[in-house]
This record gives structure tokens, sequence and C-alpha cells, in this order.
């Protein structure tokens, strides 16, 4: 048995609860900064074996519910006409939009319900790690913002790809944060008649785009995304990055005020936004993902960013497979040992760590073709994704590309005996 404490209720430490706490010999105590689960979130995607991990936790129907019945992306011209769309087709994978689109906060409410309920899972909100005052082959022994002093067998980072418990564990030189040049900024805004069900995008002059995609909640969510091209402009927005909201804010009304097309309304309508988030675009990258009792998982380990559009099906697939190998621990009575604890998280990254690497490779046109800096180079990008939607509307295309499960994502799903009879209900269901 392990008592086993997770920081972050985002998506990957509730996937990882989930599959631990079909141990019922497992503690597992589940940390959140945030005084509440936050609900806020921009669209996510589940793709390829991340699809059949859903499954297999019995969350596929609560998954369809929530959908964010995105038709398809389209991109558009500055009189909001579509010049090339690609709709979803069922069971196909020719559109940026995933047939599983879903909020990243919604996903995230779904995993709460799942783990919460679970008699050997606690979740403690508004409490952070202070300290981590013990990290070896006895225990990890942390110091919470609360004053108590805890112990447990194991700890999963699983805050974000600005871990503060990551940083806490890993020197800096054992942690790449890459910069894509790229930032972006989303918030959610009232719904109008005219939105479409879509995720529709306008490519601006000077390296920006504009975008709003439809949610299940009666709004609609807006993104801006720029690439700075000058000195001045990559200080601003760097700094920015580190600045508060209404900095922020500030520096987005600059830039987007006049790029056309929804831009004004979506400026107008930020500042009351109840979700602003702003961000660099980056890929965190680790020598290793454990050290002694700790280990990092999703974001904190490897954040592909959100160019790749494999974020959540990593979180998904990385906590199954932790879980997984967590599981085929050899255990005493009593405890689990070291040796045997360390053989697992070794086993975990060897068999997970080439599907990640693989997932962070970015195709050479993002961002940078996405964001074109001129005219004329606006003009290639228009014709190559006009040609791009009109080859893929031709009826043989469809099947050679394959269907959003059954295609082959590089990751072939390990089966663990522990989980079997909990995903044959799940199955069933």
């Amino acid at each position: 048995m392990m008592n086993i404490l997770i920081v972050g209720s985002g998506i990957a430490g509730p996937a990882l609860a989930y599959w631990l706490s079909i141990n019922p010999k497992h503690t597992i105590t589940i940390l959140e900064k945030s005084a509440s689960l936050q609900p806020h979130g921009q669209n996510v995607d589940i793709q390829g074996s991340a699809v059949t991990c859903i499954k297999k936790m019995g969350l596929m129907p609560q998954v369809e519910h929530y959908n964010t019945k995105e038709l398809g992306t389209r991109f558009i011209n500055s009189q909001g006409t579509p010049i090339a769309p690609f709709p979803i087709k069922e069971g196909g994978s020719a559109s940026p939009t995933s047939e599983y689109e879903i909020l990243r906060g919604d996903l995230a409410k779904l995993l709460h319900q799942a783990t919460s309920s679970q008699s050997n899972v606690t979740y403690l909100f508004n409490t952070t790690i202070k300290q981590i005052l013990q990290n070896d082959s006895s225990c990890v022994k942390v110091l919470l913002s609360d004053g108590t002093t805890r112990t447990y067998d194991l700890l999963i980072a699983a805050d974000g790809q600005w871990s503060k418990t990551r940083s806490l564990v890993f020197p800096a030189q054992d942690v790449s944060i890459e910069h894509k040049g790229m930032y972006a900024a989303y918030f959610t805004i009232p719904r109008l008649p005219s939105d479409a069900p879509w995720w529709d995008i306008f490519v601006a002059k000077g390296s920006r785009t504009v975008a709003t995609r439809p949610d299940p909640h009666g709004t609609t969510r807006a993104m801006f995304t720029f690439m700075p091209s000058t000195p001045a402009q990559t200080l601003a927005w760097d700094k920015a990055s580190r600045a508060g909201r209404k900095a922020q804010e500030e520096l987005v009304v600059q830039e987007f005020a006049d790029a056309g097309w929804a831009s004004k309304r979506l400026v107008d309508a930020m500042v009351t936004a109840p979700d602003f988030y702003f961000h660099a675009i980056n890929q965190v990258k680790m020598k290793r993902w454990s050290r002694n009792r700790v280990i990092c998982l999703g974001d904190a380990a490897f954040c592909p960013s959100p160019c790749t559009g494999m974020g959540t099906s990593l979180a998904v697939l990385g906590a199954y497979v932790l879980a997984g190998e967590l599981s085929c621990v050899d255990e005493p009575a009593s405890s689990t040992t070291f040796d045997s604890l360390t053989e697992a998280l070794t086993s975990y990254e060897a068999k997970f760590r080439p599907f990640v690497v693989q997932s962070q490779v970015m195709s050479r046109f993002v961002p940078g073709f996405m964001h074109p800096g001129s005219a004329w180079k606006r003009t290639i990008l228009h014709g190559f994704v006009k040609l791009v939607s009109m080859v893929l509307r031709w009826e043989w295309v469809g099947p050679w590309l394959g269907d959003t499960e059954s295609r082959d994502d590089g990751f072939k799903l390990p089966e663990y005996a522990a989980f079997e009879s909990v995903i044959a209900k799940s199955l069933r269901v």
C-alpha cells in the first residue's frame, strides 16, 4: 500500500487518482492551490489512444455530453466569409477540430466527480507545498501552507508547466522550457446569434490571428495569438507574460484593436471576461521525470504546447501508464519498498517517454507559417489552406486518414491486470 500526494487538480492529477484509487490500500491526497475547482479553460482535444483510455474510465458518455458541438474549423476572410472549411467527419481526423472536443474546465470537473466520490481520495483546496523537507529512500516529507508536516510514500507534481513543486525538487539545469516565439490570450465572451458553431480563424496581417469557438454553455470562446517580429515587440510581450492582467490587456488592445474582422468586438468584451488568460507558448522538457520519491506528470513534465494539440491526451495517457506501472509493484505485506517504487517509475518513463518525444515534434508550419508577417505570405497561406480543404473533400481521402480512435498515433496502450475488472465494468455501461 502507498500513501500518495498529488499536486494539482487539473487533468493529469485527477486522472492519475482515478486509476490509483482502484487499489483500496492506497490513500490518495490531491492538493489544489485554488479555493475551489477551476471552471475555466479553453477547448482541449482527446485523440488517438487517449480516446480508448477515456472509454476504459467509463467517462465517454459524460465527455460526449459536454462536447462543444463544434462542427469543424474554418479559415475566414476579413468579412467573416469562410474560405477554407475543415468540417468534422464522423470517425475521421481531417479537421483541426477533434471529434471529442471539450472544454478544459468541463473535463477537469468530470475527473473530479469520478475521483472525489472514492473513499480513498481526498481533495485539499487552498493548500500548497511550502517546502519539501525530505525526499529519499525512506519517504517524502512536506511542509504544507496550512502549517502541517506530512509524510508520503510518493509525490506527483501535476501542477502545470510552471510547476512550483518541480522547482523544489529538480535542479534548474534538468528542466528546459523552450519558448516557441508565440503568445496567446484566451477569454470567454457573450454569444451573439450570428456566432457560428465553428472554430473560425482569421489570419490578420502582422503575424496575428483572431479566433472564436463555440462552447456548450451559451457563450463564445475567443482567442488572439501573436508572434513578435521586432526586438521591441519581443521585449514587450515577454514583459507582459510576467505582468498582471491589466498590463496584458493593454498590450492586447494595442496590438489587436485594428486587426480586422471581429477584433473590436473581442477587445471590447475582453475587459469584463471572467477567465482572461495570457501566456507564452512553451514546451517543457526534462532530463528525467523522477527524483527519488517525486515524479512529474502532465505539463509539469512534458508540456507539448497547445500547437501540438496533444497536451490533454498526454496527460490522460501518462496518468494511466504511471498508475499501471505502480500497480505492478511487488508489495510486501505492509508497504512498498523504495527499490520496487524506483523500478516502477523507471519502467513508466521507459515506456512513455518515446511517445512524449514524438508528440512534442512540431510541424514546421506551426506556429510561423500560421502567422504570416506580410500580405504576400498571407496570400500563400490562404492558397495552401484552400487547396488542403479542397483535397480533403474528396471521398477517398477520409478512409485513408483513418478514424480518431483507431488510427496509429504511435502509442499502444498497455494492459494492466489490476485494472481489468474496472475496465470491463466501464465498457459494459
